[in-house]
């Protein structure tokens, strides 16, 4: 699958594609939009912000289909597809950080690796307030594939072993950073 998708970012058909996987990928697909954006972005690099909104709104438009079948359709369809991808446990750790910390659980779980379906599906099932939910999630979507395509743009191919490596890493790091904000806020207040 990871091939075919590469394949079609080479396409003239890219972009269409592009946001059809971000979309897909944040409800219901395993394989993230970052495996499009990479060589896209890799190969016009004056393009990256255009690859960057693309993806930033189609997987929030996505994660929003997410939620809708969290609040309308747990039985038939969310929790089957939690179950084909081994993600229950991710679901029940998500309800509980989002009862204790709110807007930062959706924002840190969108920005990191933690899986995006996860939590649109979770969001909608637990009745997450929806302005809330999309806000944190056009923030940390954003956050991600604007970054991502900012390294790529600026590094271009040495970029890519970067973000494939240590991307994770990198965008926990900065997640800590914006913990670590709001605690020192909190403290100064």
């Amino acid at each position: 699958m990871k091939s075919r998708l590469l394949t079609l970012a080479r396409g003239k058909n890219a972009y269409p594609a592009l946001a059809l996987i971000a979309f897909i990928e944040s409800s219901v697909f395993p394989i993230p939009p970052d495996v499009m954006v990479i060589p896209m972005v890799l190969a016009d690099r004056k393009k990256a912000w255009v690859i960057a909104s693309i993806c930033t709104i189609a997987s929030v438009a996505g994660g929003l289909l997410g939620y809708l079948i969290g609040a309308f359709a747990w039985d038939t369809i969310g929790q089957p597809l939690l179950e084909l991808y081994g993600k229950q446990d991710s679901f029940e750790t998500f309800r509980t950080w989002f009862e204790k910390y709110g807007f930062l659980t959706v924002f840190g779980a969108g920005l990191t690796p933690f899986p995006y379906k996860v939590i649109t599906i979770a969001s909608g099932f637990s009745h997450i307030n929806l302005a809330i939910f999309m806000l944190a999630s056009v923030i940390a979507r954003g956050g991600r594939f604007f970054l991502e395509a900012a390294l790529l743009r600026a590094l271009g191919d040495q970029a890519q072993d970067l973000i494939e490596r240590h991307f994770a890493l990198l965008v926990s790091g900065i997640f800590a950073a914006v913990i670590l904000g709001f605690v020192a806020l909190k403290f100064i207040h």
